[in-house]
């Protein structure tokens, strides 16, 4: 099976570094230095889960000096959408998968507009991961994916990628409902990555702190509120899993998002925290919680993107 990994970072490099083990036909996209180390000496994952190991299959920039692909994982960041939809179009055919596990809830709308609903399908991870140094990518955190199609029900290319994923070891699971999955993870990671960011704290020390986690819960439920106002399936029981998740992660644990923004590189805000604001605003739902984390960060982010170039 022919796949390309778009984004080799914490997600893509860990997934797509699983994928490789038993297949030569993986091939990672990424640039600069942390390219430039892989082509030399391989990509090596430092994985909590499945240990230290490296693989050696072949990585470019240019995805269009490839064949047309079975399976895309797109695991770029979200402001790197457009170009990077743009980079796939050469290896993209009639029976590729698109297959989004990158944060926020717009992107598969987003890869639908240009490819088609047909080749794309959903998906989270839960994880926490990033390049530690060029051609190094770390894996903390559960290391856990959940996938479906943009509409309910499970089909017959969802059941064939799980065994292709579960053979690689991934821990996944193929979701009946995925947009429930979905809207959960995004109004659950915009708040916890916010929260995290602005204290400069850990998962454990936020939720440990009664008044910051009450804030985090807080923003949560904003979340599920702008979520259900559009017609995502959000279960009753979104909640419980949210405190669940929130109480599970690893106590060191923190967001890739404030990782970004400690290390001054661009970073998600717009897309987490900016967009539960946007979509609040267009049906006129009141988001004060997301507002002022968003109101709090929004400084900073523009100073790296000033820095940065941006």
């Amino acid at each position: 099976m022919k796949i390309t990994i778009m984004g080799t970072g914490g997600v893509g490099g860990y997934f797509g570094g699983l994928l490789a083990r038993d297949n030569p036909d993986v091939t990672f996209i990424a640039r600069g230095e942390h390219l430039a180390a892989i082509q030399s000496k391989g990509l090596q994952v430092n994985s909590q889960n499945d240990g230290t190991f490296t693989v050696y299959n072949a990585a470019t920039d240019d995805p269009s000096s490839l064949p047309k692909q079975d399976l895309i994982l797109f695991t770029v960041k979200m402001f790197d959408n457009i170009s990077a939809m743009d980079s796939i179009k050469p290896i993209v055919g009639d029976d590729t998968t698109i297959l989004t596990l990158q944060n926020g809830v717009s992107n598969g709308y987003d890869l639908s507009d240009v490819f088609g609903s047909e080749r794309v399908m959903i998906g989270t991870a839960m994880l926490e991961g990033r390049i530690s140094e060029p051609g190094v990518v770390t894996q903390g955190g559960p290391g856990a994916a959940h996938f479906g199609e943009m509409y309910r029900g499970i089909s017959e290319r969802g059941k064939h990628l799980l065994s292709i994923f579960q053979a690689s070891n991934w821990k996944v699971e193929l979701q009946e409902n995925m947009l429930d999955t979905l809207w959960k993870k995004f109004a659950y990671l915009s708040a916890c990555a916010s929260t995290c960011t602005a204290s400069n704290s850990s998962m454990g020390e936020m939720r440990s702190v009664p008044e910051t986690r009450d804030l985090i819960l807080n923003a949560i439920a904003e979340g599920f509120e702008v979520g259900r106002a559009y017609g995502a399936p959000i279960a009753d029981d979104a909640m419980d899993w949210a405190i669940s998740a929130l109480d599970n992660f690893p106590y060191s644990g923190k967001s890739s998002m404030a990782k970004d923004f400690a290390e001054n590189r661009a970073v998600e805000l717009e897309g987490l925290t900016g967009t539960v604001i946007k979509m609040g605003k267009r049906l006129n739902i009141n988001t004060p919680i997301n507002d002022m984390l968003y109101a709090v960060l929004k400084p900073w982010a523009e100073r790296i993107n000033q820095q940065n170039g941006a």
